[in-house]
């Protein structure tokens, strides 16, 4: 097996660790940063039949401004520089740059047919890109939140809301990952507005900054919001309509569904008192069996295999849902959304429910 992944991060010890548990000898690693360099390390490392996971590339930072750089020529722009820590930098040019290697990747994987591909490029890539990803999930029947589509700025941002008679939305940056630069928009008729999120803006000389936190800010000035969304709208944004999510006691939910081989396996409850409520978020874990009835139960388990279908050339993906009186609504789909370490279906972690499976 081969991963092309970051090595010692924690994708790479939980996969590592979970082939010692079935007794299998461990992964080979390619870090993304060799293969960006040296596309040929594939071949050489996939001359004989075996298993390839493609892990994210953004465990290292050397990987991310190669990707970036990339990008940032194809579109004809001055290279960016490297991204202060936690830094929503050009993620449209990154993106750019991530998707012309996946393209790379899959042209290199048709001539290795010995290799069987977990992911498929072109699954990693479309699920990278939410908004595409959203639409296709939609044109696959699957249920999902009303889309307003792309927002050009804090003024488009307005157009859009009064166009479809709406005063709370969901913004999401097109090429983000794990809630970075979500935004929680609500106004009301007296002109009154706020926007709560992850990002945390600094006004500085020139363009506003944005940087992913841990503790969500909130923002209710025109001045800070129109910097805000005007910034996010630069590197792609879209908006989607506002789901109220359940309660949980004083608190709400969503739910994180992992497929396997196309079938619901791991499930669990993110629970949290912000809006968002992404696990590294300090949020908490709970059970879902434990807070879904049966019909509730249901949906979530419809919902995602109707989801993991869209994708059939995908072994393994994460769904984040809404599931309410007997409906579920998929708010994202996600390549790598695998990494929930301790989390047990039929006894088996989702790195030993992946090989088992294979």
């Amino acid at each position: 097996m081969l991963l092309l992944a970051t090595q010692g991060s924690k994708r790479v010890r939980l996969m590592q660790a979970a082939r010692a548990h079935l007794r299998l000898p461990p992964a080979q690693v390619l870090e993304w940063r060799d293969w960006l360099a040296q596309p040929a390390l594939l071949g050489e490392a996939l001359r004989q039949p075996g298993q390839l996971k493609i892990e994210p590339p953004g465990d290292d930072p050397a990987a991310h401004l190669l990707l970036l750089h990339a990008g940032c020529r194809m579109l004809d722009r001055p290279p960016a520089e490297a991204p202060a820590h936690g830094e929503l930098l050009a993620m449209d040019a990154w993106f750019t740059g991530f998707s012309a290697a996946m393209a790379s990747l899959a042209a290199q994987l048709a001539d290795l047919p010995q290799a069987r591909v977990f992911n498929a490029p072109a699954d990693i890539c479309l699920m990278t890109d939410k908004l595409a990803c959203q639409r296709h999930l939609a044109a696959h029947g699957v249920p999902i939140p009303a889309l307003l589509g792309p927002v050009e700025s804090y003024d488009h941002l307005q157009s859009l809301l009064h166009e479809h008679d709406l005063d709370r939305v969901y913004l999401k940056p097109r090429y983000g990952s794990s809630a970075s630069g979500v935004v929680a928009y609500r106004r009301n008729k007296a002109g009154r507005q706020q926007a709560t999120t992850s990002a945390a803006l600094h006004h500085g000389a020139g363009a506003a900054r944005l940087f992913n936190v841990k503790r969500m800010a909130r923002y209710e000035t025109r001045h800070d919001i129109t910097a805000l969304v005007d910034a996010l709208a630069a590197q792609q944004l879209y908006a989607e309509a506002w789901l109220n999510k359940p309660r949980c006691g004083d608190s709400h939910y969503d739910l994180r569904v992992v497929t396997v081989a196309g079938q619901p396996a791991h499930r669990v409850a993110r629970i949290g008192d912000q809006m968002m409520t992404n696990l590294h978020l300090d949020n908490r874990r709970g059970d879902a069996a434990g807070l879904l009835n049966a019909a509730d139960m249901a949906a979530l388990e419809a919902a995602s295999a109707q989801a993991a279908r869209a994708f059939p050339h995908s072994h393994v993906t994460g769904y984040d849902l809404v599931v309410r009186h007997g409906q579920a609504r998929v708010l994202e789909a996600n390549a790598f959304g695998d990494l929930l370490p301790r989390l047990l279906w039929q006894g088996a972690d989702t790195y030993a429910a992946q090989l088992t499976h294979v």
